[in-house]
């Protein structure tokens, strides 16, 4: 069996391909010494990533000594059990509806509110709940990470890409929604069932592997109920909050770190530990996710090499050209495909509509394409290769979080983003051919 190389070890070997990039294509060449100093420079790229990353540990940390995920777990699974008492409910599977209504909750998040960086909080929930019903982490990760990533491609009402390139497009805002709410439907149905058919074999390998355990008995876990009922709730009214501050208040990571270090001093306090022992259990969980934000930044070293290269800028700078006098769907087809490797040097969605929006649109205008459209063909663009893409911060977290080796995620997940990117492809082409609302 071959081993799988290390995270670490295949993106350096990304930075070094980065690096020859520079020398083969022509603009600006990276000297050796910046490819070791990438890594620094990483650190330098994505602070705040890295930041979030280490407090979350800490407080997750503080909340996992007193089981209270545990204890909840196993309470929904119990009322689970209660519910295959109806027939329906027992041939549907208990555990396939908690998995598809998480998914279409996170799907819808992304959708509305472009969750992205906040799954790495929920990911740390979502495990041991993925693992209670006999599934692995990754199940656990597509739960939240994967629903949301699909939600965001989807794109209902989302002002930070939807919203800013309708604007910049010129077109009213959210309009269009009705065609962009069967393309979400469509994407978080794949989402489910592509979810659900890998969880079926995984609790299937489980179970002959005799992994699988009865968690019914929850004394045997060692639980100070008390406690852990108070600290479920706090962890209920940091997401409740989490959810209020983003939607409503434009919350960014510094906020949230707040949040997640507040809830760390308060659960530290609902379980007796005094301030010494609050601050060494915090550290011991910072310890846990040093190597996830190292990797982080490692991840970033990449963005940097290829902005000092100027291969990011050659590259915006051949797009007008590129896309000149050709049809409405060569046009429509060659935005999606620019906007979808775009995100693979740049994954901010607010920035690539900032970049990419008037560029296509003043093409969009000269081949009188609709620009509803093109503001289509990029949002749905902004979606799918987040998910996979190795300069993702938000997917190398979440991974480091979760403790899947990268190369693990790429053999998991590349063929159905395969799929998904030419299924977003074919929804593209009733834009072009049917009377849509807003079209």
């Amino acid at each position: 069996m071959k081993r799988i190389p290390h995270t670490y070890v295949i993106i350096f070997a990304l930075i070094v391909l980065s690096a020859i990039a520079t020398w083969v294509i022509p603009a600006a060449k990276v000297q050796t010494w910046q490819i070791f100093a990438a890594f620094f420079n990483g650190f330098s790229k994505a602070p705040s990533v890295i930041a979030f990353i280490l407090i979350i540990g800490g407080a997750f940390w503080i909340l996992n000594e007193t089981k209270a995920i545990e204890y909840g777990v196993d309470k929904l699974i119990q009322q689970g059990k209660k519910w295959e008492k109806y027939n329906i409910l027992r041939k549907i599977g208990v555990n396939n509806l908690i998995i598809a209504a998480v998914m279409t909750l996170f799907s819808l998040f992304g959708a509305v509110f472009g969750m992205s960086e906040e799954t790495i909080a929920f990911v740390m929930v979502m495990i041991p709940l993925s693992k209670r019903m006999g599934y692995d982490e990754t199940v656990g990760v597509c739960m939240c990470f994967l629903a949301a990533g699909l939600g965001f491609a989807g794109c209902l009402l989302n002002p930070f890409t939807l919203g800013i390139a309708q604007q910049i497009a010129g077109i009213k805002m959210f309009s269009g929604i009705e065609y962009r709410f069967f393309i979400w439907l469509i994407f978080t149905f794949c989402g489910i069932a592509f979810v659900l058919h890998y969880a079926h074999k995984t609790e299937k390998s489980n179970r002959t592997n005799h992994v699988c355990k009865d968690y019914e008995n929850t004394q045997s876990l060692q639980i100070n109920t008390r406690i852990a009922k108070y600290s479920l709730f706090v962890l209920g009214l940091v997401i409740l909050t989490l959810i209020i501050g983003v939607t409503v208040f434009k919350w960014e990571f510094i906020e949230i770190a707040a949040l997640f270090f507040a809830m760390a001093v308060i659960i530290g306090i609902i379980s007796g530990k005094n301030a010494n022992e609050i601050a060494k259990s915090f550290i011991d969980g910072c310890k846990d996710m040093l190597s996830a934000a190292m990797v982080v930044a490692l991840a970033s070293g990449i963005i940097v090499i290829l902005e000092d290269g100027g291969i990011i800028q050659m590259i915006l700078d051949g797009i007008t050209g590129s896309l000149g006098n050709k049809s409405k769907i060569s046009t429509l087809s060659a935005m999606y495909l620019f906007q979808t490797l775009m995100n693979a040097l740049i994954t901010s969605g607010t920035a690539k509509a900032a970049m990419l929006m008037p560029i296509f649109r003043d093409i969009s205008n000269a081949v009188g394409l609709s620009l509803q459209s093109t503001v289509t063909a990029f949002h749905i663009g902004d979606g799918f290769t987040n998910l996979i893409t190795p300069t993702s911060g938000v997917l190398i977290a979440v991974l480091g979080v979760a403790k899947i080796p990268y190369a693990q995620w790429i053999k998991f997940i590349w063929k159905f983003i395969l799929l998904m990117i030419i299924l977003g492809w074919l929804l593209l082409l009733p834009t072009l051919f049917l009377s849509l609302p807003g079209f």
